[in-house]
């Protein structure tokens, strides 16, 4: 294999070892090639772009050689494309489709007839971008949407640009919606320039090509990398971007203490319709965008690229606040942000109605997806941490479009209408349909103390499990950091807290609002336990347990409510309680009057915050000693002497004196506090024993 040249604009990852190890398979290859090309955001996003290759396989049918094109299916990223998430199609059968083909009114009807070119039938769902590689002759394919290129279709005289930087040997079509007539012009294209290297596609992205996948994957990085070279030289000769700066932005710990104040208030305001989580982000490449004298005509404009605006709305909301804004009165900012979001909403609306079609899908959600905060930073909501942080990173993306773009002429977005019909083409509609159905914590922010093991970490799974995005806190940080190792950020974090202290719990709700935009969720089931008479029960072993247990209790339920009366969307707290709060016992007077305060507690802020629609229960387990971490050592030694018994012993006799006879498990737990958030939605103030059914901790 022959030495590549440096790149200074885009990653080299072709591993020769790694090839070699794929041999001939020439399908393994070109998922190897997809993968690093998706690794590397410079030259595709998460979702955007799509790759391809041909080979020849036996016909089952005719026992005969055939072309079969493998292309990546509809919705997958090839920065993780697997076999699974690609389609096998007869090359000649698809290219047989231009013999029905209609013209331009018969692009939806074409998609369908894509399944009768179906060679694996365990392919995915096609895409509407195969025949831009079924009608193109070459063996292996990539279709990318790197920053770079998109500058280039994007600016004002894209195609005298496109033979400036590559001669003859790049081809230039106009921009048109992906589909089957694209994929003809693409044709046309090559026909009319043979021996080129790829093409760009006005407004769009890049085709190029190569008879190996490692020759294409050499094309694709060479095409934009002299691409960003060209940029480079443009922005250098030029001297400033966006018109220079206009704001000089706050020190980065000021620009995260606004974040955080404000995020909440953003939240609640851009779930009018539905609960969204959120994204922020203050980049070196946000900040120059967002801090520019340039920035009040390029945001309205929107973004070019279909795979940009289609996550992050045609436009952002810019705030008219000033960087040094007093956030600490929750309504007078709320009276400042109203009118913008209203403001935003009649202009999507107003969007919506001169752009519609007939038989266009009802207008979606008109909340803004980005927001853009001069001197602090960007913010984006979305219904998952996924999908509003890959929203974040497309609208970097088109910051980079336009700041290429205005570098070499001017930008130029898409026309409305254009823009409107993608958004809002039926086969994105359907696309939109067969999501799968949310899970009953999507969209929810939970945050659970004492996650670090026992009943708090499984809470914590069960909450990810059913769609939450979590906060996992703990007296620990090798206890939390360990707990959620098994999650990546878009699902969990892990934040060290000490619930005895109002500045550690101020810290983690500050985290958990910047990772996620608020909460809406609050479980607080840090605790231990101490079994001593009263005689031995000293001062210290009492304000432990009333710090950890009700303090902690308190000042949770306290910032928590801030946070959750800003977004103004109501919320749930529940308290991990005991059934000692109820049952009078021996050598228990510390642990039981705390767990005792707790249920009361719980019930005073239950009549206090049913007016925001705040929601306050309590969990009581009993002899949960499997998997519990307060029945580690002391605790357990000290209700087995209590009760006559071994700790040995233990499981087995509080299993038998229940009325269930069952032993309880973390699991149990869990699923109380889940039926708590996700199922009783009209219940607060309650107790709930998960105990196998103690008759004389009935609540009455």
């Amino acid at each position: 294999m022959e030495k590549v040249k440096t790149f200074r604009y885009v990653n080299y990852l072709w591993d020769e070892e790694k090839a070699a190890a794929l041999g001939d398979d020439q399908v393994a290859l070109f998922l190897y090639r997809s993968n690093i090309l998706g690794a590397d955001l410079r030259i595709t996003n998460y979702g955007g772009g799509n790759t391809s290759c041909k080979t020849t396989e036996k016909d089952p049918l005719t026992n005969r050689d055939v072309e079969v094109m493998w292309v990546k299916g509809s919705g997958g990223d090839i920065g993780t494309l697997t076999r699974k998430g690609i389609a096998g199609l007869y090359t000649e059968r698809l290219r047989n489709l231009k013999n029905v083909y209609g013209g331009l009114e018969d692009e939806d009807r074409m998609v369908g007839l894509f399944n009768h070119c179906i060679y694996d039938l365990d392919s995915k769902a096609p895409s509407i971008d195969t025949p831009l590689h079924g009608l193109l002759p070459f063996k292996h394919i990539d279709h990318l949407h790197p920053d770079a290129l998109i500058a280039v279709a994007a600016a004002k005289d894209s195609e005298a640009v496109t033979r400036e930087i590559w001669g003859e040997t790049m081809g230039w079509v106009p921009w048109q919606r992906p589909g089957f007539d694209l994929g003809l012009q693409l044709e046309k294209c090559l026909a009319e320039n043979p021996g080129i290297r790829g093409i760009v596609l006005g407004s769009h992205g890049l085709f190029t090509w190569g008879e190996t996948s490692y020759e294409c994957y050499l094309n694709s990085l060479e095409v934009i990398e002299t691409a960003s070279e060209y940029i480079a030289r443009k922005i250098e000769e030029k001297g400033v971007v966006f018109g220079g700066q206009k704001i000089e932005p706050l020190p980065a710990e000021e620009r995260r203490n606004k974040a955080a104040q404000i995020m909440p208030l953003l939240r609640g305001l851009a779930s009018s319709e539905s609960r969204m989580v959120g994204h922020f982000t203050d980049s070196g490449a946000v900040l120059e965008f967002i801090n520019s004298h340039d920035l009040e005509r390029l945001a309205p404009l929107g973004t070019s690229c279909p795979d940009h605006f289609l996550r992050t709305k045609i436009q952002p909301l810019v705030l008219t606040l000033d960087k040094n804004e007093n956030l600490s009165d929750s309504k007078v900012l709320s009276e400042k942000l109203n009118p913008l979001f209203e403001q935003y909403r009649q202009e999507y609306k107003a969007y919506y109605e001169t752009c519609r079609h007939p038989n266009s899908p009802a207008m979606r959600d008109p909340n803004p997806v980005i927001i853009i905060y001069p001197g602090v930073g960007m913010f984006s909501f979305s219904k998952d941490k996924q999908t509003t942080r890959v929203a974040s990173e497309f609208y970097i993306n088109a910051i980079n479009v336009m700041r290429g773009a205005e570098a070499i002429s001017e930008y130029t977005s898409l026309p409305r209408q254009e823009a409107f019909d993608i958004e809002y083409w039926l086969l994105e509609e359907a696309k939109l349909q067969r999501m799968p159905k949310e899970k009953p914590l999507s969209r929810k922010i939970a945050i659970v103390t004492g996650a670090g093991g026992g009943i708090g970490q499984a809470i914590a799974e069960k909450m990810i499990a059913e769609g939450a995005v979590v906060v996992y806190t703990d007296l620990s940080t090798q206890a939390v950091e360990s707990a959620t190792v098994k999650y990546n950020k878009d699902q969990a974090i892990a934040v060290q807290c000490d619930v005895t202290s109002n500045e550690a719990i101020e810290k983690a709700f500050k985290e958990a609002v910047l990772a996620f935009g608020g909460i809406d969720i609050v479980v607080h089931s840090a605790g231990l336990a101490i079994s001593k008479s009263l005689e031995d029960t000293t001062l210290e072993d009492w304000d432990l347990l009333e710090n950890v247990l009700v303090k902690g209790q308190f000042l949770m339920s306290k910032i928590g409510t801030e946070i959750m009366r800003k977004q103004n969307l109501g919320g749930d707290i529940v308290n991990i309680a005991s059934k000692n709060g109820l049952v009078a016992g021996p050598n228990n007077v510390a642990y039981g009057t705390a767990k005792a305060a707790q249920q009361h507690m719980t019930r005073l802020l239950a009549a206090e915050l049913a007016s925001s629609k705040i929601r306050v229960n309590v969990v009581n387990p009993d002899g949960v000693i499997v998997g519990s971490k307060i029945w580690e050592g002391e605790w357990a030694e000290g209700r087995a002497k209590a009760n006559g018994i071994s700790v040995e012993e233990l499981p087995a006799f509080y299993a038998k004196r229940n009325l269930l006879n069952e032993i309880i498990l973390p699991e149990d737990i869990a699923n109380g506090v889940f039926a708590c958030v996700a199922i009783l939605d009209k219940s607060t103030g309650n107790i709930i024993n998960v105990d196998g059914g103690m008759a004389n901790a009935f609540p009455r």
